[in-house]
């Protein structure tokens, strides 16, 4: 079977909510670095995105798309400022072994949009060895 990696996808576009997965991107910028064994963290670029470890299932998304609209509603001031602060921190640890990510079967590095917009800005640290 021949298979191809798309280095972007695009895993849930909602109203108020774009859901990117990163993971491949990821992967590769952590496989082709020095670091063998540490911690990735993985930040977004933009205030209006983070970075969650999450799996990529459609029902999620429209899940926590329903649930901010109930707790902030999309009419609300300053909307996206309060999801964000509900949401938590922009960036993601995630542990490194052998120069791989230490994700379970079904995760995916899913960058969150909060107001809809596609944006793939993101930024890699790495410490370890």
């Amino acid at each position: 079977m021949t298979s191809i990696e798309v280095p972007v996808s695009i895993a849930a576009a909602l109203p108020t909510l774009s859901v990117m997965d990163i993971t491949n991107e990821v992967s590769k910028e952590v496989a082709s670095s020095k670091t063998r064994d540490g911690i990735a963290f993985v930040t977004t670029m933009d205030h209006l995105s983070l970075i969650r470890v999450q799996e990529r299932e459609t029902g999620f998304f429209e899940d926590i798309e329903a649930l901010l609209e109930r707790v902030v509603p999309a009419d609300a001031s300053g909307r996206v400022r309060l999801v964000a602060g509900l949401l938590g921190p922009r960036t993601e640890s995630i542990p490194v072994s052998e120069g791989a990510l230490c994700l379970g079967q079904w995760q995916r590095v899913m960058l969150f949009s909060l107001d809809g917009e596609h944006r793939a800005d993101w930024s890699l640290t790495l410490i370890g060895a």
